[in-house]
């Protein structure tokens, strides 16, 4: 019996870790063959390629981001294959398997929940052609309608072998992310996430975990992510795996972790401070919301203080990257609300923000009670709330805009030092900077045309002249010095007046680099700026952090960046 599995991934980039653990859990009694495909990827194209495997059995991995499209092909492969047992499993159908059923009548069977031991028992009855009725976890269709069997009992994961190893990954592992797992299940029960269908903590082997994630490492592993919905509930655990990966990293590796921050211990941040390479661990940490009734209406415990402290205690330390996540849309947060959480969150100024929308997805509390809060929603993937009884469809429009702005010109980092001046100084908040200037982008029809880098800083400085004029300048002045340190290549034209003159910059060029120097290169590469002010200066006495003293920017024909004194 031929058994593929697949999937479409949102990028190349990615791998698929559910279908690693099919695979390994399913041998040496079954070898399971794993194509992979990105949501890019033509449907006709996918169909295709898998019809000329002649499978027998095709079991397909749904999420959130690709359940359209994997319908759709589904659809087509049982025309093309009437024989082939077409299989669905993973988050995204295992909590409403009899409506995924009914819609897509190719889809032979539904696994639900964790689908290694309900896939290998599968795998047997079809290949013994006996009857499934007795597979514990699965959906299923019949002459007679859908059945539903029994829920699968939870796996013992010191059962579980290793789906790391696999010699056809091995070629991949510099290029693309390896996911990892040490654990399944959260010790938290927020009614958003799926995760709060699943009661306790469950942990792999913390050595064989460490003696993969060493195979990884030695076979060239640039990216690992590990999939623990909370890394740091097991605090000895995790620092056990934090000292491994620290004492056996490889250069240029990054590795990530969702944690939980306020139930970090300050000494292991202490100790990450001190003996991390910087740039090696990076933490996702999901904050959702500061207000702490909703906190409490979707049963989230958090101490935001402490987080706060071990969030700062981080970025004081300069190892850590952080991704903070923001969900807009939760319980009995209006506008008002939001936009003091998003205040809270912004003064740390994480590496990264997200702002996210809360998706109503199936088998959660929340989505349950959704009619409790007056919720409407996308019926289909990805089920983006639109509405509740406190935030209106117009409220979502301008928190949008405040995301999309969030994305160009913080998450991008290519202007810090201008937007850290606006958010302090001239705008009453972070958020009133970001959604002042998020309405404004979208009232102009930029939504409708693409920009290019150099667009970023010219709308920037349109929006600041016409409705902050009193400190455009200033802005003008910081746009500049952040392109000029931050940006590594030359505009292809000037944003900003280039009123130097051709003997002038000969002249500055000989203060440089010496008269008998050959400035033609300089000349044809180089870019003099004229500022109004003076930006160190300037930066100190509004207490702006910065670290670059340059006022003339060499740029070589290879488009890196080199700099050289100031000229004052």
């Amino acid at each position: 019996m031929k058994v593929i599995t697949t999937t479409l991934n949102a990028k190349y980039i990615h791998t698929n870790l559910a279908l690693r653990f099919l695979k390994a859990y399913s041998a040496p009694e079954f070898h399971i063959e794993i194509i992979e495909y990105t949501i890019k990827d033509p449907i006709l194209h996918v169909v295709a390629d898998l019809f000329q495997q002649n499978p027998d059995v095709i079991g397909f991995s749904c999420y959130i981001w690709n359940i359209k499209e994997t319908k759709k092909i589904a659809a087509l492969l049982k025309k093309a294959l009437p024989n082939c047992k077409i299989i669905f499993g993973g988050p995204e159908v295992s909590f409403n398997a009899e409506s995924i059923l009914n819609e897509v009548p190719a889809v032979d069977a539904i696994v639900i929940g964790e689908g290694e031991a309900t896939f290998k028992e599968l795998l047997q009855k079809l290949t013994n052609h006996e009857p499934i009725n007795e597979v514990n976890g699965l959906a299923y269709q019949t002459n007679e309608g859908i059945v539903v069997n029994s829920p699968r009992e939870k796996l013992d994961l010191m059962t579980i072998p290793s789906p790391y190893r696999f010699a056809e990954d091995l070629a991949n592992l510099p290029h693309r992310i390896s996911y990892f797992e040490t654990s399944r299940g959260c010790p938290f029960n927020c009614q958003f996430c799926l995760s709060s269908t699943e009661v306790g903590v469950r942990y792999f082997d913390r050595e064989e975990a460490k003696a993969d994630l060493l195979y990884l490492i030695q076979n060239g592993v640039k990216t690992i992510k590990f999939m623990d919905r909370t890394f740091n509930t097991n605090r000895e655990f995790a620092l056990d795996i934090f000292d491994f990966l620290i004492k056996n990293h490889t250069p240029g590796m990054s590795i990530q972790f969702e944690i939980t921050a306020d139930i970090m211990r300050p000494e292991i941040i202490a100790y990450l401070n001190e003996h991390a390479p910087a740039g090696l661990f990076r933490f996702e940490i999901g904050i959702q919301s500061t207000n702490e009734n909703t906190n409490l209406l979707v049963q989230r415990k958090q101490n935001f203080e402490k987080l706060k402290r071990i969030v700062t205690m981080i970025k004081e330390g300069g190892k850590i990257d952080q991704h903070l996540d923001l969900i807009a849309g939760l319980p009995e947060e209006d506008y008002s609300s939001f936009r003091s959480t998003f205040n809270d969150v912004f003064e740390m100024r994480p590496e990264e923000l997200q702002l996210g929308f809360l998706k109503m997805l199936h088998g959660t509390g929340l989505t349950k009670d959704a009619e409790k809060f007056g919720y409407q929603y996308m019926e289909h993937a990805p089920y983006e709330m639109l509405s509740n009884n406190c935030l209106s469809f117009t409220d979502v429009i301008h928190i949008k805009q405040v995301e999309d702005i969030l994305e160009k010109y913080w998450n991008a980092h290519r202007m810090d030092l201008t937007i850290e001046y606006l958010v302090t100084n001239v705008f009453a908040s972070a958020f009133d900077f970001f959604q002042g200037f998020g309405a404004y982008w979208v009232a102009q029809d930029w939504s409708k045309i693409g920009h290019q880098l150099a667009d970023l800083f010219i709308r920037l400085a349109e929006y600041l002249e016409k409705e902050q004029p009193e400190h455009y300048l200033i802005a003008l002045n910081l746009m500049k010095y952040d392109y000029l340190t931050r940006l590594t290549h030359k505009p292809r034209s000037i944003w900003w007046e280039d009123d130097i003159s051709k003997d002038k910059k000969n002249e500055l060029l000989e203060q440089l680099i010496g008269p008998a120097q050959n400035t033609r290169d300089l000349q044809k590469h180089g870019l003099f700026v004229h500022f109004n002010i003076n930006i160190e200066k300037f930066l100190t006495e509004h207490k702006i952090e910065h670290n670059h003293h340059w006022r003339y920017v060499y740029f070589d024909p290879k488009h890196k960046n080199v700099s050289l004194k100031s000229i004052n």
